[in-house]
């Protein structure tokens, strides 16, 4: 973020509707959030908002309310604050017993999340909305191992939820994904919840290709069909489903 100049944070970022300025005012709103929760602490923004919404919490409704009110504060102060609260949560999580990483759950905005999932996910959020303010800004892409890989791995995990939006329930079949390059990784992951292939199981679908790429579209930044035409992504085995879960992946929830 430092790289980006003064005038391009009144510049669209590639979230519709919002310039880069409502990016960070929405990492500002989530990170303060999260680390107050991780800290068994009120969070008073998302009580405010739920108390405004008659109790309920949804997820694009609170963030278009903290985007909104953030209209007025500095991207200097933003930036600051964002950090601070980004170290914060850190920290909280790094003092988590090894117990409370596997099983204590925080109650996060769509319902209550694993620890370690929720650490993740705003990784992942780091990763691509710093993206989105880099290429409003016509900056260069970050080629971050750790934080693409983290993407791919969650958009991996999340295929039963993303293809049960799409309204596709497919027990017992399997996708075997390989990525190269920077994100790398090597996943066999069951395709309806609940689910786990066993050792022995033959994929269904096969996905190759390049980790970078399948970030951007485990983002929703890119169509699939723009890296299976130019051969980043290829796919294999039954390539109908390989193509359906390439359009329905999705590294956060709807």
């Amino acid at each position: 973020m430092q790289y980006t100049p003064p005038q391009a944070w009144d510049e669209p970022s590639r979230v519709p509707g919002w310039d880069s300025h409502d990016v960070l005012a929405h990492l500002h709103a989530q990170e303060t959030a999260a680390a107050a929760l991780v800290g068994e602490e009120v969070a008073p923004e998302l009580e405010e908002y739920r108390a405004s919404s008659g109790g309920t919490m949804d997820v694009d409704g609170f963030n278009a309310f903290a985007v909104e009110r953030r209209k007025q504060v500095s991207t200097r102060q933003l930036a600051v604050e964002w950090g601070k609260a980004a170290t914060l949560l850190l920290d909280r999580a790094a003092i988590a017993s090894d117990q409370d990483w596997a099983s204590h759950r925080i109650p996060w905005l769509g319902g209550d999340i694993p620890l370690r999932y929720l650490i993740q996910t705003r990784v992942v959020e780091w990763w691509i909305h710093g993206e989105d303010i880099r290429s409003g800004a016509g900056l260069d892409v970050r080629f971050v191992h750790n934080s693409i890989y983290l993407v791919n791995d969650l958009a991996i995990r999340m295929l039963p939820y993303a293809l049960g939006l799409a309204g596709l329930e497919l027990p017992g079949l399997s996708v075997q994904v390989d990525l190269e390059g920077v994100g790398e990784g090597s996943w066999h992951s069951a395709l309806a919840p609940g689910e786990r292939p066993s050792s022995d199981k033959e994929p269904d679908a096969l996905i190759q290709g390049r980790g970078f790429r399948f970030a951007l579209v485990a983002g929703r930044r890119d169509p699939a069909e723009r890296y299976l035409e130019d051969g980043n992504l290829v796919v294999g085995g039954d390539e109908d489903l390989a193509t359906a879960i390439l359009e329905n992946l999705r590294a956060f929830p709807a």
